[in-house]
């Protein structure tokens, strides 16, 4: 169906399903479900990753063999105290294919399946599906032709006691040479720099296909905050785009500030769809309550962007970036937000051409 995943499925040959999950962390053939409980041998017994320990990396899954990843699903809850409610972005999801030096996937947990705060929110995406409560969902094909390996990372301050997950893939003798290598990369700023454009992917050289972006922005100033345009920079586009938008909310979809029809003062409506949406507004700090503080922050506001049926070519390079404007009564201004991203694409190589390390926990979360 979906052109961007064409040159990975080997049409017409049938693959050995595999899936690895808790009770069957090898995804082995007919070893499935072995696991004891009170009920008998295969009768539920270990659903679960259990005590995942502070500072630690679990293999979730390492695959030998030629293959591609279909789905992962995964949950856990969102906060193990009221004061440690960042479970979402304190854990990080990362891959890596064939024995790559650096990972092709490194972004916060939450951020990965576009639930950018610490707060779940409910996506209806062809790529990403997040379902009640915090089922993480990711349909994106991840091919490999010898290895893909899968890591938790936690920086969470405390023991997580409980993480479910299954990884779904199939293993093939042999994949097209056509094959691209899937990738995602998150980016952050806690406060954007006036009249200098926030980078969503740079750094990134060769040929490949961009598939999509999630943007997490919480509004530090006044005002309607969407005016800025997304930019592609390809192949060797150096002071003006190729591509360039007409706003933030035009991006994903959108238009006239999300704003309610018939409405005497303006309310932003979230949706969410199968390529673009904005399922997530919220001015309160619902994960914790104190008796000494009350639960107003400055507004979140999540939207997607998936370009599968119209994806994103580049040859030589490719650099995405969005502007930070806003408007008023007085017309155009040039503001300063707090943004975070994902971008997702493919491309040839297994290697990101600059490995940029994530940030460090301090920078990832304001505490």
């Amino acid at each position: 169906m979906m052109n961007i995943f064409q040159n990975i499925l080997p049409y017409g040959v049938f693959g050995k399903s595999r899936a690895i999950n808790a009770e069957n962390p090898t995804g082995e053939k007919g070893k499935g479900g072995m696991a004891s409980s009170n009920l008998g041998k295969g009768r539920k017994g270990s659903p679960c990753l259990k005590n995942i320990e502070p500072g630690s990396t679990t293999v979730l899954a390492d695959i030998s063999g030629c293959g591609v990843i279909n789905h992962i699903w995964i949950t856990v809850d969102n906060k193990t105290t009221d004061g440690d409610c960042f479970v979402l972005r304190d854990l990080i999801l990362r891959m890596s294919w064939d024995d790559a030096k650096s990972p092709a996937v490194e972004v916060p947990l939450g951020d990965f399946f576009c639930c950018g705060f610490g707060k779940e929110c409910y996506i209806n995406s062809y790529p990403i599906v997040v379902a009640p409560s915090r089922g993480l969902n990711s349909y994106f094909s991840m091919p490999f032709r010898k290895k893909a390996r899968i890591e938790l990372v936690s920086q969470h301050k405390n023991v997580i006691p409980a993480f479910f997950y299954q990884i779904d893939y199939c293993l093939y003798d042999t994949l097209p040479d056509t094959m691209l290598y899937f990738f995602a990369k998150w980016n952050r700023e806690s406060v954007t720099v006036k009249k200098k454009d926030y980078t969503i992917l740079d750094n990134v050289y060769g040929k490949g296909i961009y598939v999509g972006t999630y943007l997490a922005l919480q509004t530090l100033e006044r005002y309607w905050w969407g005016e800025g345009e997304v930019k592609f920079y390809l192949d060797g586009d150096e002071e003006y785009p190729t591509i360039c938008g007409t706003g933030m909310e035009d991006y994903v979809g959108g238009s006239w500030s999300f704003a309610k029809e018939n409405q005497e003062k303006m309310t932003e409506q979230t949706y969410s769809t199968p390529f673009l949406g904005y399922p997530y507004y919220s001015n309160h700090d619902d994960l914790t309550v104190h008796p000494y503080h009350n639960d107003d922050c400055p507004p979140m506001r999540g939207m997607y962007r998936f370009h599968i049926p119209d994806p994103i070519y580049f040859q030589q390079n490719i650099k995405v970036t969005v502007q930070q404007i806003g408007m008023s009564h007085n017309g155009l201004f040039e503001r300063q937000d707090d943004v975070s991203s994902v971008a997702y694409w493919y491309q040839e190589d297994r290697e990101m051409s600059k490995y940029c390390p994530l940030p460090p926990k301090e920078e990832r979360w304001p505490r």
